[in-house]
């Protein structure tokens, strides 16, 4: 079999439309399988004709390059169909979370200044509640999938080609606006990177309005020549039999998806063919790194991005992975840090602000100027995350900023606080965020999810903080709980549990 990637193309493509009309033109890759999810499968001339058909259909609607398209579907093939063809149309599509209210997606429809809003049959319900902009058109997604040919379009590399909503986690979300050039950048950085080719088989769980799931699991396997498997969003019961089904090269997730992996029974046969495991989107400790592989019987490689910067910046080598690294900067960007000189250094072991630049990064927040302008200066993305690299440019993150917990006039990172606490046998899971105190200004908490639900020893776990760290970083509380809030995504939602500290609704328990 030849293996084949975006990166045998004669010429670099200039836009991630280009890149999928002149890949999936390749013969070698017309017969290969591009999309199934089980019942329905799509090879590479298939996705060519199904999405052409959909775009020149698109473009009936009077949209024009860089109009946002809606898209208000159910999970499923088509709903990839969908934004393949806005992309390859030279529109820009935006995924709305399933299941919001209709107030809400109103609100979105207005907030990205929709041309189009595309929905499925299941959707009919909700669109028929929706206050649409007068300037907007509904759209069946039913009644552009008749045959038609899409004439080739003229995209510029400057052209806006995907909106995604941040998590609001700080506040209401904020709309980022990505470029067709910052999109073919993220992908052939990852596809290089990763050494994703048309041998691989990548099992796709995660949702596809989150950067991971459309930069990482779709476009970057889909210039590959890769098969991506669709299927329904994770659950951990259903991965032992997805993995025996379809045998992937390749899965991908958050922390919290494979710490629940662990207790499921995977055939052997299921996992022989694994090469990689990929992991990204929140910290991962070394305790569950080294359970996960051990699970899995390959490497777990841990990456790191943000949607401002399309989505991956740093990814580590499938072949030469470090525990506790996010890896290396990706061909095509640029990570330094911010020392507290305001110097920019990507010198080993000086801990500053991670910054990002390079064509991947987003024009801006939509409608949000300001919000733009303190996060991008002078071509810096400041991503309010601390790290340092190592001698060989592997990047270490060690906290992030506006989590840092400051104690009579001492920074501490939580993620510190935590990585101690995690490594006792008897803690699934952890978060310590901070507390308003009278007298310092705040204090670490720390809330503990015990692998038994009995278990419950506060002065065992401020103990091993003081041994391994000091008596300043040790939580003044301890709170064990069953579980941590999360957003959709599977993040650790801190911001969540620090409001519910803060109104009263843990007390205290050491």
């Amino acid at each position: 079999m030849k293996t084949s990637t975006a990166l045998d193309l004669e010429s670099r493509p200039a836009s991630l439309a280009q890149a999928f009309q002149q890949y999936w033109q390749q013969p070698d890759v017309h017969e290969r399988p591009a999309l199934t999810d089980g019942v329905r499968t799509i090879s590479y001339a298939g996705l060519a004709r199904e999405t052409g058909a959909v775009a020149a259909n698109l473009l009936r609607h009077d949209a024009r390059p860089g109009d946002a398209v809606a898209i208000v579907m159910t999970r499923s093939l088509d709903a990839v169909i969908m934004l393949l063809a806005s992309i390859r149309a030279g529109l820009c599509p935006c995924v709305f979370e399933p299941k919001l209210p209709a107030q809400e997606v109103s609100a979105r429809l207005i907030e990205t200044n929709a041309r189009l809003v595309v929905h499925d049959t299941d959707n009919l319900p909700l669109v028929s509640e929706l206050t649409v902009p007068a300037a907007a058109r509904t759209v069946q997604f039913a009644s552009l999938t008749e045959a038609a040919h899409l004439q080739p379009v003229d995209v510029p590399t400057t052209c806006a080609a995907l909106l995604l909503f941040t998590s609001g986690s700080t506040g209401r979300p904020k709309v980022v606006q990505l470029t067709q050039a910052a999109l073919l950048n993220n992908a052939l950085g990852v596809l290089e990177q990763s050494a994703l080719s048309s041998d691989d088989c990548l099992l796709h769980v995660m949702p596809i309005y989150h950067t991971n799931g459309v930069n990482n699991q779709l476009f970057t396997p889909l210039l590959a020549g890769a098969t991506v498997v669709f299927c329904p969003r994770f659950r951990a019961e259903d991965m032992p039999e997805l993995m025996k089904r379809y045998k992937p090269t390749i899965i991908t997730g958050v922390p919290t998806m494979y710490s629940r992996m662990l207790a499921q029974q995977f055939d052997a046969e299921a996992l022989a063919s694994l090469r990689m495991a990929r992991c990204g989107s929140a910290p991962i400790t070394e305790a569950l790194h080294r359970e996960v592989e051990a699970k899995l019987g390959c490497v777990l490689v841990i990456s790191y991005g943000l949607s401002e910067a399309t989505c991956t910046s740093t990814l580590n080598p499938p072949t030469a992975r470090r525990i506790g690294s996010v890896g290396k900067v990706l061909p095509g960007q640029t990570v330094k840090l911010q020392a507290a000189d305001g110097a920019m250094t990507d010198a080993a072991e000086i801990e500053g602000e991670i910054c990002i630049a390079g064509p991947n990064l987003m024009t801006g927040y939509l409608g949000a100027a300001d919000a733009t302008a303190r996060t991008v200066t002078n071509g810096w993305l400041h991503t309010g995350d601390l790290g340092r690299f190592d001698d060989d440019g592997y990047l270490y993150v060690t906290g992030r900023i506006k989590d840092v917990i400051i104690r009579g006039g001492e920074n501490l990172s939580p993620l510190l606080i935590e990585s101690v606490i995690v490594a006792d046998d008897d803690v699934a899971a952890c978060c310590v965020v901070g507390r308003a105190d009278h007298d310092l200004g705040e204090v670490p908490v720390a809330f503990v999810v015990p692998k038994d639900r009995t278990w419950a020893d506060a002065k065992r776990v401020q103990e091993a903080v003081r041994r391994r760290l000091s008596r300043i970083y040790v939580p003044h509380d301890v709170v064990f709980v069953e579980s941590l809030p999360e957003t959709a995504v599977g993040k650790v939602d801190r911001k969540a549990l620090a409001a519910r500290l803060r109104a009263g609704e843990y007390k205290s328990m050491t």
